[in-house]
């Protein structure tokens, strides 16, 4: 059984509220814990390959659309 389309992914919201950032200026910050302006700096640079960049791509379309209350409960975790 597949998915359903732009459905969010739970494993990769997880993710967001728990992986740190490896690099740069936010190192160590948490994901869900970039600003807006890192992740539009991203969108107009170009995301990082993998795993990184398609959580960081996730990210800014959460923050850009003003989804971030479907991270809220997953911080509780």
């Amino acid at each position: 059984m597949s998915e359903e389309p732009n459905q969010p992914n739970p494993e990769l919201l997880l993710q967001l509220v728990k992986m740190k950032m490896p690099f740069g200026k936010y190192k160590d910050r948490l994901l869900c814990n970039l600003p807006v302006s890192y992740l539009e700096w991203f969108q107009r640079k170009g995301f990082p390959k993998g795993k990184l960049g398609v959580l960081l791509e996730t990210l800014y379309e959460i923050k850009i659309n003003g989804l971030e209350e479907l991270l809220e409960p997953l911080k509780r975790l």
